[in-house]
């Protein structure tokens, strides 16, 4: 089979499942992963020819779309500010509205030299790393520490640590049992679990089925738990201009901005690119 004509039956297989532009993203994806072929490539030569591996390979990944596991997933990997990051079932896959906030942590802190050390960063909730493999890669004379509660999490950030050459302190620890830090940092960041039960049927089909739960979800009545821990070991726990960063649910912005306002904290809330509240800032208060 040529190229152009397996453009046309994947299309075709999809058609019922994707929009159009989702389906071409797709096609371009495992053509440039299984062939090394880049879009200018096909519209050079249509007339490619497949062998029978590679189009046995094909149908197994148009099956796997078809039952909505994520593109991500199927190659194993995906990319994030500009690096390469390692995936799969045991951590999320890395959303734009994140790379935003690891944007506002970079922009805040790309000029540390005033404080004649290493910045020292704490990241909560590793997943696949993205946000303190960022952070170490683009925050000059920084020392990036890691927690998370998952072994199968952790051990691909290491990997994906190795892959981008970062240096990241990955520690194994349930944060909700933590009664305080062990060390003072400038900068603490997390993007906890916020989507409550009940916003599920919001969820696309992707996400529910292959994205890991743990990373995900929280009671309806109690949608909250992560930043209030957070923010009091924060409190205690960052240094003297220290600030505290959160990727939030946009449905929650004001409750959590309250919560951690509470706390002690002056609190500044952030909109993403579609106008959506989704980033929280935090500073001690300082009282005259």
């Amino acid at each position: 089979m040529q190229i152009a004509q397996l453009k046309v039956q994947f299309r075709d297989r999809l058609r019922d499942e994707f929009p159009e532009t989702e389906i071409e993203s797709f096609f371009y994806i495992l053509t440039e992963y299984y062939l090394g072929l880049r879009r200018i490539d096909i519209a050079m030569n249509p007339e490619h020819e497949l062998s029978e591996v590679q189009m046995t390979t094909f149908e197994k990944a148009i099956l796997r779309l078809k039952d909505h596991e994520p593109v991500q997933y199927i190659i194993g990997k995906t990319e994030f500010y500009g690096l390469e990051f390692y995936v799969n079932k045991n951590v999320l896959i890395p959303r734009p509205e994140t790379e935003e906030l690891v944007e506002w942590i970079i922009s805040d802190h790309s000029d540390h030299k005033e404080i004649n050390r290493k910045l020292k960063i704490l990241d909560i909730g590793t997943g696949s790393g993205c946000i303190p493999i960022s952070l170490a890669k683009n925050i000059p004379d920084s020392e990036v520490s890691s927690y998370d509660i998952s072994s199968e999490a952790l051990s691909l950030a290491r990997q994906n640590a190795d892959l981008n050459d970062a240096e990241v302190n990955f520690h194994k620890v349930d944060i909700l049992n933590l009664d305080r830090l062990k060390d003072n940092f400038d900068i603490i960041v997390s993007n906890p679990p916020y989507v409550r039960e009940l916003e599920k049927q919001e969820m696309h089909k992707n996400v529910l089925k292959y994205e890991p739960a743990l990373a995900l979800y929280v009671a309806n009545n109690d949608a909250l738990i992560f930043y209030k821990k957070i923010g009091e070991l924060a409190y205690e726990s960052l240094r003297e201009h220290g600030a505290l960063y959160f990727e939030i649910n946009q449905y929650l912005a004001r409750e959590t901005k309250a919560i951690i306002e509470d706390l002690g904290f002056e609190a500044e809330l952030k909109k993403d690119i579609f106008g959506k509240y989704r980033m929280l800032k935090a500073k001690r208060k300082i009282y005259e």
